[in-house]
């Protein structure tokens, strides 16, 4: 019969998040031998983990890094905000964010290990969700701004933008949530397919035939402003972020969002 205390069954659980039961199981099954449970509690997680994959994940944290050389955004997902907000969560998320900010977005890949550990202790499907690295370029502003303690994180790159102006802009896109920069980025069968449908609506509506490509067109403009950042109103008020930058220009943004 295999040989252990209390204490060893304490200590592998802390080890390794596992259950009381399973703890002793496994220790039992390893004949008291700790790594031997340890990799056994490991490869029965692992293939548990599989199963979580396809659960929901629509918690976890966004962590930004700046520095002379750029800015960096990565979002980690959890199953739930508990996890989320524990400090180990929020310790590897932001040492994630540094990581690519120093050496790129394939630096994740080099968090694979760590990441299994995670999902073994928490039990959760913990997956990377959006990574984006901005290399500071001579002339450009960066801002990166990051929202709710890490409910969103925004990274915005301009040029002949201010610097309080484009923190404007940062805070606009975590309230706006636009999806393109401009609309020459909106896919071609996305709009025509809106445009369609538009027509369709007013159609029906009993507007005038003659008034069909003016009043389509307004409405597929306003369907731009809600999706294009350069359209949209900023804070939902007239004056449009194009019209707010001026002559400038803005570069790219990236936006991750948590829920």
């Amino acid at each position: 019969m295999a040989s252990f205390t209390a204490k060893d069954v304490q200590a592998l659980r802390q080890s390794t998040g596992a259950g009381m039961m399973d703890a002793k199981k496994a220790l039992t099954e390893s004949d008291g031998d700790f790594e031997a449970a340890v990799q056994l509690l490991r490869e029965k997680g692992l293939a548990k983990a599989a199963t979580r994959a396809d659960r929901e994940n629509a918690e976890g944290l966004v962590a930004v890094a700046t520095s002379d050389a750029g800015a960096s955004l990565v979002q980690l997902k959890s199953e739930t905000d508990f996890s989320a907000k524990s400090d180990d969560f929020g310790a590897l998320v932001q040492e994630m964010a540094e990581a690519v900010l120093a050496d790129g977005t394939d630096a994740i890949a080099g968090f694979e290990a760590r990441l299994e550990e995670m999902k073994l202790t928490v039990k959760e499907n913990i997956e990377v969700g959006t990574v984006a690295r901005v290399e500071a370029v001579e002339g450009r502003t960066i801002d990166a701004y990051l929202h709710g303690g890490g409910r969103a994180g925004v990274l915005v790159e301009g040029e002949g933008v201010d610097a309080d102006t484009l923190h404007e802009i940062a805070l606009h896109i975590a309230f706006a949530k636009p999806s393109y920069l401009s609309r020459d980025e909106v896919p071609a069968e996305d709009v025509e397919k809106e445009r369609a449908a538009l027509l369709e609506i007013t159609k029906s509506e009993g507007k005038p035939e003659q008034a069909w490509p003016k009043i389509v067109e307004g409405r597929v403009n306003a369907w731009f402003g809600d999706r294009v950042l350069l359209e949209q109103g900023v804070f939902g008020e007239k004056e449009k972020v194009s019209e707010k930058i001026g002559d400038g220009t803005l570069h790219s943004f990236t936006l991750a969002m948590i829920g």
